[in-house]
C-alpha cells in the first residue's frame, strides 16, 4: 500500500484560498483553529501556520493573537516580492556574474539599523559589504547587517566565495519582510563603487527580514541607473 503523500504548506494555502474565493468562508468569517485545520487536512500545525502567514501576506485574511483568523472584509491586493539570488538574476539576463566581497566584520549596529530591526539597543552583528557584477560592470552594491543570534553559522561561510545574499536565501526562511524603495544621489564613494557620475540618481532597495520576532538581516542594495524591479500579483 502506498503511503499518503504529505501535504505542503502551499497545498494547504491553496485549499484555504479556494474556500475563501468560492465563499465557503465569507468576508468577516472566522476560520477554524490552526490545530483543527491541521487535523482535518492531515498535516502538521506548523504547516497550517505557514500557509496562514502567506494568506496574511497576500491580504486575504487577518490574524490576531488570541483573536483567531478571519477573512478580511476588505481584501487587500498585494504584489508578491520574492527575494532573488542575485547571481541567478544576473545570469538570467545572459550576462556573466561576478562577485567581490568588499568588507566583513563584527560591529555594533548603528542607530539606523537598530531602528530598522526595532531593537531596544545596539547589538553586535556581522556587517558585510559586497559588490555584485554583470559582465564585469557593477550591478548591485550591498551594505548588509546579519544577526548573529539567528545566523551565527554564517561566520563559518567563506563570504569571499559565496555571497551572503545567496546563503541567506537558501538557509534562512523568513516570516516577515519590510521593504523600502527610494532614490539617492551618488556621492563620490558610491559613484566610484558603481562606476557612475557623482550626483547620478540610484535606486535603493532596503529590505529587512525576521523569523517571527527574531531579526535575520537588513540590507541596503544600491543599483546602477536603469535598474528595474518587477513584482507580480498571483491570480
Amino acid at each position: 500500500m502506498t503511503a499518503p503523500q504529505r501535504r505542503s504548506w502551499q497545498d494547504i494555502r491553496d485549499i484555504l484560498r479556494g474556500q475563501i474565493l468560492d465563499r465557503s468562508y465569507r468576508p468577516g468569517d472566522k476560520l477554524p483553529r490552526d490545530e483543527d485545520i491541521a487535523a482535518a487536512l492531515g498535516c502538521a500545525r506548523s504547516t497550517v501556520q505557514r500557509a496562514m502567514q502567506d494568506l496574511v501576506d497576500t491580504g486575504l485574511v487577518a490574524r490576531k493573537r488570541k483573536g483567531g483568523t478571519r477573512v478580511r472584509p476588505d481584501p487587500v491586493t498585494r504584489a508578491t516580492f520574492d527575494i532573488a539570488v542575485t547571481r541567478v538574476e544576473v545570469e538570467a539576463t545572459g550576462a556573466t556574474y561576478g562577485y567581490e566581497l568588499v568588507s566583513q566584520a563584527r560591529a555594533r549596529t548603528p542607530e539606523a539599523v537598530v531602528a530598522r530591526f526595532g531593537l531596544k539597543a545596539p547589538e553586535e552583528m556581522l556587517h558585510v559589504q559586497a559588490l555584485h557584477l554583470a559582465d564585469a560592470a557593477p550591478y548591485v552594491f550591498e551594505d548588509r547587517w546579519i544577526s548573529l543570534a539567528s545566523c551565527g553559522e554564517i561566520e563559518a561561510v567563506d563570504l569571499s566565495r559565496q555571497s551572503a545574499n545567496e546563503w541567506l536565501v537558501h538557509h534562512k526562511p523568513y516570516s516577515r519582510i519590510d521593504l523600502r524603495f527610494y532614490a539617492l544621489q551618488a556621492d563620490e564613494t558610491l559613484a566610484r563603487q558603481m562606476q557612475t557620475a557623482p550626483g547620478a540618481a540610484l535606486l535603493v532597495l532596503e529590505r529587512t527580514t525576521w523569523l517571527e520576532a527574531v531579526p535575520i538581516t537588513t540590507v541596503r542594495s544600491v543599483t546602477r541607473p536603469g535598474h528595474q524591479i518587477v513584482a507580480q500579483n498571483e491570480a
